[in-house]
């Protein structure tokens, strides 16, 4: 075994697979995760559209909780069937069912019918997010393996800025069903790519049966949808402490239970425990974790602080968060030349002790400041995390064999959207306290977001409120950071135990 820093030997196991054809693969995985990635964006700049038709202006946020949820809890299912079955008929199949479900949102009739065809293409989406990931590592050794992250971080990237725009377009000069149809060609070329030249190796036959352990996938279905039901609409459709919350919270803990004790029966369960008595595994789940919640902080709260405080309009609120998004990618190709050379685990601590400097210094901005100034945060924000986040990932695939990497991918893919969950209902709590602390107990604090379009139409009262309030949820975000970099130093081992290896295990 060995860490980071020395490249893997070839063992003469396979032939590298052609430039030609491995690209087609590259090109297809892009497309599969560009869907994804648009997904949240595009469908945010036409709700006032979807509202407007179909109404439903009360439970329009499920629009996005019930792909989040299924997405979420379904990502482990996936990542077991994968190393099970292989990747190529999981993310056919994902990438299918998640067409079928814009195909469906598409002609949705009512508010109550789209959500519930969200919720079909986000249990494709979940397919689409694991699997991806699980291939480009398969598809190159450890040496080259940043590369094809790199390009899957630029899709990200590119789809927070271009996402939009594209919704907006089709909103407001087609029609919003169209958000949901553009996804079928995109698709489909993806589809037609990955049938044409992806080709995964022969796999040993097996001497047991395949068992599929759907108790155990029941039940991980099961708690995440009852966990996340509750942080997603605690604070918002009902109070934390009321009986729906504690009933939800409950609910979650019991199916936890019930979930472990199937699984520790399972001949093959869903969720092994390895993941979580590995080490390396452990601590880049925790870490990840805390990713996801530190990244609810810019995502969900600097755009309101443009807007409010700044007094910018939406698209340039816009344009301050996606700073992050152009330099995220450029570190993340980077990084490899950092961690052959110190390592996997120093590189991410780096990254993060960047990242906790850059959450640290913003409640310190000047009041009202200039727009430039959180940019300039959130462009070396973005920085260091491309040096924390691809150097664990590809380093904890690396210490997995093909036929466990899926699990592992899904596991660590599983623990960030928890973190996002766990972050936009820890921190809206955060925000919704400072505000009404600020602006006194009796405020309705709904009535607060018709005056978030800019200065003109905001009081200094209201400024200065949302200004504290966005403050703390930075600061929140820096715990978040802080309680990642513990993970890495008290968690993981000092080298990656990576496996040699000669090239990827799928050849297109």
């Amino acid at each position: 075994m060995t860490d980071g820093r020395t490249a893997p030997r070839p063992t003469g196991r396979e032939k590298p697979p052609a430039d030609r054809r491995r690209g087609a693969v590259v090109a297809a995985l892009m497309l599969c995760m560009a869907l994804a990635a648009l997904d949240g964006t595009i469908v945010a700049t036409a709700v006032p559209q979807i509202v407007g038709d179909l109404g439903g202006l009360s439970v329009f946020s499920w629009l996005f909780s019930g792909y989040l949820l299924a997405v979420t809890v379904t990502l482990p299912v996936y990542g077991k069937l994968s190393d099970t079955f292989g990747r190529k008929p999981v993310l056919v199949a994902g990438t299918v069912l998640f067409l079928v479900g814009s195909l469906l949102c598409a002609a949705a009739w009512n508010m109550a019918a789209l959500i519930a065809f969200r919720v079909v293409q986000g249990l494709g989406g979940g397919a689409l997010q694991g699997t991806v990931q699980t291939i480009a590592a398969d598809l190159y050794p450890l040496k080259e393996r940043p590369r094809i992250q790199a390009r899957l971080s630029t899709v990200w990237a590119t789809s927070a800025v271009a996402g939009p725009a594209a919704g907006g377009l089709l909103a407001g000069y087609a029609d919003w069903r169209w958000i949901f149809l553009v996804n079928l060609p995109v698709g489909g070329l993806a589809l037609w790519l990955i049938l044409c030249h992806l080709t995964e190796p022969a796999r040993a036959p097996r001497t047991t049966p395949v068992r599929i352990d759907w108790p155990g996938a029941l039940g991980v279905f099961t708690t995440g949808a009852l966990l996340l039901t509750a942080l997603v609409q605690g604070g918002v459709a009902w109070p934390w402490l009321s009986a729906p919350s504690l009933g939800l919270f409950g609910g979650a803990a019991l199916a936890a239970v019930a979930t472990v004790a199937v699984e520790r029966r399972a001949a093959e369960p869903i969720i092994p425990g390895w993941v979580w008595r590995r080490r390396t595994i452990a601590a880049v789940n925790v870490a990840l974790g805390a990713l996801g919640l530190l990244m609810v902080a810019p995502t969900v709260f600097l755009p309101t602080y443009a807007q409010s405080v700044l007094g910018l309009g939406s698209v340039a609120a816009g344009f301050v968060l996606s700073a992050w998004t152009l330099s995220w990618p450029i570190t993340a190709a980077f990084s490899s030349r950092v961690y052959t050379r110190i390592g996997f685990r120093l590189t991410a601590v780096l990254g993060i002790s960047g990242a906790l400097a850059c959450l640290l210094a913003f409640p310190f901005l000047p009041y009202p400041g200039e727009a430039w100034q959180p940019a300039l945060l959130m462009l070396v924000l973005g920085g260091c995390l491309g040096f924390f986040q691809l150097p664990l990932m590809v380093g904890v695939q690396s210490t997995v064999p093909y036929e466990e990497r899926g699990t592992t991918t899904a596991s660590v893919l599983f623990c960030r959207q928890v973190g996002q969950s766990l972050g936009a209902a820890a921190f809206g709590a955060v925000a919704n306290g400072v505000l009404a602390a600020r602006l006194g107990p009796g405020t309705d604090l709904d009535s607060l977001t018709s005056s978030f379009g800019g200065a003109s139409g905001t009081t200094e009262t209201v400024r200065r409120a949302v200004d504290a309030a966005v403050d703390h949820v930075y600061l929140g975000a820096a715990g978040a950071a802080a309680l990642a970099l513990l993970a890495l130093l008290v968690l993981a081992p000092r080298r990656f135990p990576v496996l040699k290896e000669a090239t990827g295990d799928l050849t297109p």
